[in-house]
């Protein structure tokens, strides 16, 4: 959340919030503006920080699906809830660097457990809500393998998932609670342990990965530094308000929208993921019932589906109100010029402002930002010839084609990047290689997971494993992560698509390959390369479409099935499956599937 902070702000309750836009449910809104003087998230730890955002009168809102204001939640309550829940976790014999995983829905029980795990010196797990597509058993199965990932002493879940969330918990020899169980618990008084600020503070699933979960082990050090480049470099200002849907899971939500408005003392209103998911453009009308809100974040696919929503007789100028929102970030996924644009034309007679996007560049890593574009600066993009992003040759005799990339900032305070080779040599300007950053927010590690720790951090800069260049001290970001498809805001890790058509018969290890390719339209869709043994036309086309059901029900993706040939797929020298060469030899057609009827 941001920096710049301005004197004008002398009452508890700001004009805006005088304003009763929530007056049917006859409740007000915590406040905008503060008499508490703002930190940047100048603290040792982040139970410091809501000690001090206690002192004043902001906090947090959460709205029903109709954006009705349902519950204020100021962060003095806050702290009150949470240090009763450290006392009831200390009382069940939790102790420093336990784990407390915790479902991380959007409301008051979870924030107060995740900052109850935090006074009592255990390290909060958030883990993800159920998806609309994947069914009982997959849910519990994902909640299962994070659990034995984290070896939590405690799962603890909103009571409309307590049957799925205890199975996981019952499979995993883990005790488990609803959040109500849990706070009806006695909460006996006593002494509090003082964390450090090199301790560990909490642990991030960001991939939602069923097969190969990597917890990031984040220090409060390392969470503060990133809470405050966030405060500095979106210039927070004394009238500044943030609206969110982001899941509390992923770090965007969970670092972004839910520690650094603490850390940063903002008011803050929430919708569920799951309600923007069926009302999309309850997030902008949320905007505009507080015409206070000035910053709000969201992948591209959510200025996309708002956009698609309007139609030509929606009265945009009527219904929202989106001149004060002076940061409309961007991020979690790659960012499309064209979607911003179809956004701007929509809601421009809203009065929205396209030099407000904010592109930035992150992962959980990094505990969040790595890069944020200086505010005001909007989108800039540079084209770029495709067969330079994929490694090919540019010189291949076939027409150029060019891709728009996006400026993602400048390295947010505190943080380097580099820009290497494979064999870590440092490039150049506007030579394409592997990111690289070091900085005070860099994690410790992958928990319980040398091997892949040390695969990525080297004397302290961690390998993103994205490809990018810089120019003029922006980076533009050009690939993915670690072969990691991102669609619709939700990461898929290859491995996980791979291996579900490996449990298909007739199928093994290494037939697969599952990368992201971009659409004639911009978009992005997984395309999963099959090695298919028979030439028995009919059984191709079954093949096809049974591997095309099991991707879309681990995924919920309609995805680009094709069989090829067997020992089509490139191996490294090593013998292990490449997907950047594959999918390279896919695009330029070197790889040629089978011919099937559609």
């Amino acid at each position: 959340m941001r920096h710049d902070v301005e004197s004008t702000a002398s009452t508890a309750v700001s004009g805006v919030e005088a304003s009763s836009w929530d007056d049917a449910a006859r409740i007000m809104p915590t406040p905008t503006g503060d008499a508490l003087p703002r930190r940047i998230a100048d603290f040792a730890t982040l139970g410091e920080a809501l000690d001090y955002a206690a002192g004043g009168q902001r906090g947090l809102n959460f709205h029903d699906a109709r954006g009705t204001l349902a519950q204020r939640y100021p962060f003095a309550e806050l702290r009150r809830d949470a240090v009763a829940n450290a006392h009831r976790l200390i009382a069940a014999g939790i102790r420093p660097g336990d784990r407390i995983a915790l479902v991380a829905e959007t409301s008051a029980a979870f924030a107060a457990m995740f900052f109850g795990a935090i006074y009592a010196g255990a390290w909060p797990v958030p883990l993800p809500l159920p998806t609309s597509f994947g069914g009982r058993e997959s849910y519990i199965d994902q909640l299962a393998v994070q659990l034995g990932s984290s070896d939590p002493r405690l799962l603890l879940f909103p009571a409309e998932l307590a049957s799925m969330a205890q199975a996981a918990a019952d499979a995993g020899g883990v005790a488990g609670a609803t959040f109500e169980q849990f706070a009806a618990r006695t909460a006996p008084a006593g002494p509090l342990p003082q964390a450090s600020s090199d301790d560990i503070a909490y642990l991030q699933y960001s991939s939602g990965s069923t097969r190969f979960p990597h917890g990031v082990a984040i220090t409060h050090e390392a969470l503060l530094e990133n809470l405050a480049a966030h405060g500095h470099g979106m210039q927070l200002r004394e009238s500044d308000r943030c609206v969110s849907w982001l899941p509390l899971y992923h770090d965007m939500g969970l670092v972004g929208c839910f520690l650094s408005p603490i850390a940063n003392q903002v008011s803050t209103d929430y919708l569920k993921t799951e309600d923007f998911a069926r009302r999309p453009l309850a997030w902008l009308d949320l905007i505009s019932r507080n015409a206070g809100t000035t910053l709000s974040y969201s992948p591209t696919f959510g200025y996309d589906i708002c956009a698609r929503r309007i139609s030509s007789s929606t009265d945009v100028k009527g219904r929202f109100d989106l001149a004060r929102w002076r940061l409309a970030g961007n991020g979690a996924d790659m960012i499309r010029p064209d979607v911003m644009q179809a956004f701007v034309d929509a809601f421009a007679p809203a009065g929205f402002d396209a030099h407000a996007f904010t592109p930035s560049y992150g992962l959980a890593e990094a505990t969040l930002a790595v890069s944020i574009m200086p505010p005001g600066e909007g989108i800039v993009v540079e084209l770029v010839e495709e067969t330079q992003l994929s490694g090919g040759d540019v010189h291949a005799h076939r027409p150029q084609r060019y891709r728009a990339i996006v400026n993602c900032g400048k390295p947010v305070r505190g943080m380097t990047i580099e820009i290497r080779e494979e064999d870590g040599t440092p490039l150049p300007e506007k030579a394409i290689g592997k990111v690289w950053c070091t900085g005070g927010s860099v994690m410790v590690g992958y928990f319980r997971d040398q091997d892949a720790t040390d695969a990525c951090l080297v004397d302290g800069w961690l390998d993103t494993g994205d490809m990018g260049y810089l120019s003029d001290g922006y980076i533009y970001i050009v690939g993915r992560a670690k072969d990691m498809i991102i669609v619709n805001g939700r990461n898929h890790w290859p491995q996980d698509i791979e291996w579900a058509v490996e449990q298909l018969p007739g199928f093994k290890a290494g037939d697969i390959a599952a990368f992201a390719i971009t659409t004639p339209g911009g978009e992005e869709t997984p395309a999963v390369l099959v090695q298919c043994r028979t030439s028995d036309q009919a059984e191709r086309t079954r093949l096809r479409d049974l591997i095309r059901e099991k991707v879309r029900a681990i995924t919920g993706m309609n995805c680009v099935i094709e069989l090829v040939p067997p020992r089509t797929l490139p191996r490294t020298s090593s013998g292990k499956l490449s997907r950047a060469k594959a999918r390279t030899l896919y695009l330029s057609g070197e790889i040629q599937p089978y011919d099937i009827a559609a």
